[in-house]
């Protein structure tokens, strides 16, 4: 299992400003090892975040994404202490869920 993701969403007027760090190795399956083994794929390949259940986003990622990627981005339509859910899956099969709330 991997470890949490940071989880920070700040209310600024009436635009949530949300930012996650998500903990996965992101290999692309193109690198190879010390000894000229290719290093198999292993990257995220769904997140969708939740807000009071409602998608705000939902990204297809792939190989190319940095390992730990930081992804930032805005949205409307919540108010502070509502329910923030991250959830990603991942070409191996493998998921996480975390929770966070809307700070003000």
């Amino acid at each position: 299992m991997s470890e949490p993701m940071k989880i920070r969403a700040f209310l600024v007027k009436d635009v949530v400003e949300m930012k996650l760090m998500v903990k996965h190795p992101m290999e692309s399956g193109l690198r190879k090892d010390e000894e000229g083994k290719r290093i198999p794929a292993h990257y995220i390949e769904t997140l969708v975040v939740k807000c009071n259940d409602r998608v705000v986003l939902d990204a297809h990622l792939g190989m190319a994404v940095s390992e730990n990627p930081y992804i930032a981005f805005n949205f409307r339509g919540a108010k502070k202490g509502d329910p923030i859910s991250v959830t990603w899956h991942d070409n191996r099969g493998d998921s996480r869920t975390d929770q966070g709330v809307v700070d003000g």
